[in-house]
């Protein structure tokens, strides 16, 4: 049927279009603001979600596409408009199969151009199980393919390969709100030994890299932080000093300018020193919002930074209050262009990701960044 038709058909199996420049929407619920990521999704279901998800990590849509069983119009024609679309700067898709052995170097081509082109495609490959499997053979029609072929796609194109929606959105998000790290050296600041200690385990874990600081660094840190209950080594354990807003604030500027340092993480959770009341008044804290005065500090930390900072908020309380709080400090952060994960294992998946897409720049001499556009 297709072979006699004059026009290009999107679809079938697909709910359309979300531009929310030019007034388009899948649902009611929907953002009207417009942003700079660029989704294909073989999931109408998917492509709502994450279009709705993505918000949450401080990201907004330019244009996002339900493609379906893809009969004529494929993933590959949509990359190649956002190649060139100068709204769109992050690139998502959730993709179950592709139709074609030629259709696949056409994919795998204009993948390889966009990431070269600094526009970072986020691939989220469904199928690695056989159940997975069967339901894509029903889903769209198609088979989901080899898992080892899918890491060779990413491999070989620079693709940043994620394993479900809420990473899709978190790497979006880190891609969005700061630079890439120089390196996969990472130095952190937390409250307490063991979580410090919990915190190594897992960066570890994302081939990242705790290096030890300069002296010069902890000497700096000296001055402000007793030796008592604290740690000043990579990780650093601020202890209680952690409950002053401008400690951390010191910390992170002494980290910065760390030469062993590429980028920073930060463990921040809202309510965990609330009760502190009597101490905080002591040191100069009286009637001041404390999460407030975080937000404050990090915010002028951020304006004096060179390097990427990220928050790990984690999660300590249950209930409403918890959750409003936690909410409030992490828009708040957003809006400030911090990155903030819930876990350290997102945390940790995202920043490997993060740099294996600047290695893969590294590689073809893209970076640091070079302003051209690779058109053909």
């Amino acid at each position: 049927m297709l072979e006699n038709i004059t026009f290009e058909l999107l679809g079938p199996n697909c709910i359309g279009v979300y531009n929310p420049k030019g007034g388009l929407y899948f649902a009611f619920e929907q953002s009207r603001k417009a942003g700079n990521f660029g989704g294909i999704f073989q999931s109408g279901g998917i492509a709502q979600n994450i279009s709705q998800h993505i918000v949450s990590y401080g990201l907004y849509t330019s244009k996002s596409i339900s493609i379906g069983n893809s009969l004529d119009l494929s993933p590959v024609e949509f990359l190649e408009y956002f190649l060139t679309d100068e709204y769109t700067k992050i690139i998502g898709l959730y993709i179950e199969n592709l139709r074609s052995i030629e259709q696949g170097r056409k994919f795998m081509e204009i993948v390889k151009k966009c990431n070269l082109n600094r526009k970072p495609v986020i691939l989220w490959r469904a199928g690695y199980g056989e159940a997975t499997k069967k339901a894509i053979l029903s889903h769209t029609g198609g088979l989901a393919g080899n898992n080892e072929i899918w890491k060779a796609v990413g491999k070989q194109t620079g693709s940043c390969i994620a394993s479900n929606s809420n990473e899709l959105a978190a790497l979006a998000s880190a891609f969005n709100l700061t630079r890439l790290p120089d390196t996969r050296n990472v130095g952190v600041i937390g409250i307490g030994g063991g979580s410090t200690i919990e915190a190594i385990d897992i960066l570890e874990k994302y081939n990242l890299k705790i290096p030890q600081l300069t002296e010069k660094t902890m000497n700096k840190m000296k001055r402000f932080i007793p030796d008592v209950n604290t740690n000043l080594s990579n990780p650093i354990d601020l202890g209680g000093m952690g409950i002053q807003p401008n400690i951390y604030y010191r910390t992170i500027l002494a980290l910065d300018k760390d030469p062993n340092i590429s980028s920073i993480i930060f463990v921040k959770d809202p309510e965990r020193f609330g009760g502190f009341e009597e101490i905080l008044d002591d040191l100069g804290y009286k009637g001041l919002d404390l999460n407030k005065e975080f937000i404050r500090f990090i915010s002028k930390a951020k304006s004096a930074c060179t390097k990427p900072m990220y928050c790990v908020m984690l999660k300590i309380n249950e209930g409403f209050e918890a959750y409003k709080s936690r909410y409030k400090f992490k828009l708040k952060l957003l809006n400030r262009n911090v990155p903030v994960f819930e876990s350290l294992e997102l945390a940790g998946s995202v920043l490997d990701k993060v740099n294996y897409y600047r290695e893969f720049l590294q590689k073809h001499g893209k970076f640091p960044k070079i302003e051209t556009i690779q058109t053909s």
